[in-house]
């Protein structure tokens, strides 16, 4: 699949696009990708899981193991716990994050979807994701894939990242441009 989309370039994207080629030869785009999200979201929930994907002092069998567990532990199997173990297998793991993004730009781009990322403060509710979701649609016009993650030091509201664009409307960004008209006035 040739693309141009940045986030499907470098290691990360042929990474994603042989695994995803993979999946579709299984027919299993779709649960490759809820696997991948759900370890995904392990990784930002942990401060440990994600000092092995990003560590290099880690040896290639540790992070093995470590991915074998940690997939047990949230159901991650098949395709998507073999792609797992070849990332530490072949010392990519720290480029993980990213072929996990990839390979959702990659299903979204398969279901006539574009992909989109949305950070929030607190875990968003399924009510929330829904109406986001509908609210993208009506303003671009097309349905909206988003992945989800969770980052406290925005304090509150959202950043929306979809295709090229970028929405922040965060309670720590609009602090910060407060902050800089006070000075200005000072």
């Amino acid at each position: 699949m040739a693309t141009t989309d940045q986030t499907v370039s470098g290691v990360p994207g042929r990474y994603a696009s042989a695994l995803f080629e993979l999946a579709r030869e299984e027919k299993a785009t779709e649960e490759v990708g809820r696997q991948l999200n759900s370890f995904q979201s392990a990784i930002d929930q942990s401060d440990d899981l994600k000092r092995v994907v990003r560590s290099p002092v880690f040896s290639a069998e540790d992070q093995v193991a470590a991915m074998t567990a940690i997939a047990g532990q949230l159901g991650i199997s098949g395709t998507a716990l073999n792609f797992l173990k070849l990332a530490a297998r072949n010392r990519r793991l720290s480029a993980l994050p990213d072929m996990i993004k990839a390979y959702g730009t990659l299903l979204a781009t398969s279901k006539g979807e574009i992909a989109g990322e949305v950070t929030s403060a607190e875990p968003l509710s399924a009510q929330q994701l829904d109406d986001l979701k509908a609210a993208l649609k009506s303003a671009l016009g097309r349905d909206v894939a988003l992945s989800t993650r969770v980052d406290s030091s925005i304090l509150g509201g959202l950043i929306v990242k979809v295709g090229s664009r970028m929405m922040d409307n965060s309670l720590k960004t609009k602090l910060q441009s407060l902050k800089i008209a006070m000075k200005g006035t000072a």
